[in-house]
C-alpha cells in the first residue's frame, strides 16, 4: 500500500512521514511538496505537489493508494479550491482513501472562523468524494508557546484574551503518531476525530512553562480588542487578527472539546505533566 503525504516539507507533514517510517517500509511512502528539494532530507521518494496545479497532482498521485491531505496555509477562500484540486486529482489517479488534517475552533463570530469554515467545507467535500476517508480535527499546537519563551521571559507574563477558557493543546509528534495509524488502519475509515490532550487554561499553561523553564511567569488576561491590537502590531493585520480569533475561540469554549485521540492513536495522548517534565530535563 503506497501512502503519500502532502506538504511533506512542512513541520506537520515531515513529522507524519517520520512516524510512518516507524511502521511502514520507506519504499511505500511518498512525500509531496510544492518545492520537492525541500523534502529530500526525509529519505523517501519525493514528488511535486502544488495545490494549485491539479494536473501535476494527478500525475504525482499515480500508484498512490492512501493520501494524507495537510490543510493549506492560504487565505480561506483560496484554500477551498486548492483542497478541491487535491481531491479531484486523487480521484483521477485512483486513490482509495483520503485522510485530512482539519482543525478545531469557533465556526462563527471570530476572526479565525473563516478558516474553520473553509476546513469544514473541505471535510464535506472529502465525505462526498466517493473514496474512503478519515478526518482529524487538530487541537492547538503547544510548540509555538515553547518557542515564544524568550518573549515571555522579557515581559514576565503570558497575556492573551483566552482568560479562563480551556484549550485542547497537542503536539506535532503526537498528531503524527495518530495520523500514521489513521492512514494505515482501515478501522478508522468514516470517522472524524478531535485530536488533542487534556485541556488546560492559560493559568495552567503559565504554571507548566514555569516548571519547564524555571521562570516566574504569570498569566494576564486581556480583552479581545486589546489582544488583537497587540498581535496586529507585532505580526501584521492578517496573522495578528487570525491569532486573536483563535484565542477568542478558546475564551468561548470552542477549543475545549471531547478528545478522540485514544481511538485514533490506540493509546492515550501524552500527559502535560510528563511533557513539561521531559522538556525541563532536556533543557538541563
Amino acid at each position: 500500500m503506497n501512502i503519500a503525504i502532502t506538504a511533506a516539507s512542512g513541520q506537520l507533514g515531515s513529522a507524519i512521514v517520520n512516524a510512518l517510517l516507524d511502521i511502514n517500509p520507506k519504499e511505500n511512502i511518498i512525500a509531496l511538496a510544492r518545492t520537492p528539494e525541500n523534502a529530500k532530507a526525509l529519505g523517501v521518494e519525493v514528488r511535486s505537489g502544488d495545490y494549485n496545479n491539479s494536473a501535476q497532482l494527478a500525475q504525482s498521485l499515480q500508484t498512490v493508494d492512501v493520501l494524507l491531505l495537510v490543510s493549506g496555509m492560504d487565505a480561506p477562500d483560496k484554500r477551498i479550491q486548492q483542497h478541491r484540486n487535491v481531491i479531484h486529482a486523487a480521484k483521477t489517479a485512483g486513490v482509495k482513501k483520503i485522510v485530512y488534517t482539519s482543525v478545531q475552533g469557533a465556526e462563527e463570530n471570530t476572526a479565525f472562523s473563516p478558516v474553520i469554515q473553509s476546513n469544514r467545507q473541505t471535510e464535506q467535500d472529502i465525505r462526498e468524494s466517493g473514496v474512503d476517508w478519515v478526518i482529524g480535527r487538530n487541537g492547538i499546537y503547544i510548540e509555538p508557546d515553547i518557542e515564544y519563551i524568550d518573549s515571555y521571559k522579557k515581559s514576565g507574563v503570558i497575556a492573551n484574551c483566552a482568560n479562563n477558557g480551556k484549550c485542547g493543546y497537542t503536539t506535532r509528534s503526537e498528531l503524527a503518531y495518530a495520523y500514521a495509524r489513521m492512514l494505515t488502519e482501515s478501522k478508522h475509515n468514516g470517522q472524524t476525530y478531535n485530536l488533542h490532550g487534556e485541556s488546560m487554561t492559560q493559568y495552567q499553561l503559565a504554571d507548566y512553562m514555569n516548571l519547564a523553564f524555571g521562570t516566574s511567569l504569570i498569566y494576564t488576561p486581556m480583552t479581545v480588542e486589546e489582544y488583537q491590537q497587540d498581535r496586529v502590531a507585532e505580526l501584521g493585520d492578517f496573522i495578528g487578527t487570525v491569532i486573536a480569533g483563535i484565542y477568542q475561540g478558546i475564551l468561548e469554549g470552542k477549543a475545549d472539546n471531547p478528545s478522540h485521540f485514544n481511538l485514533a492513536a490506540g493509546r492515550a495522548h501524552i500527559g502535560w505533566d510528563k511533557y513539561f517534565t521531559d522538556l525541563k530535563q532536556s533543557l538541563a
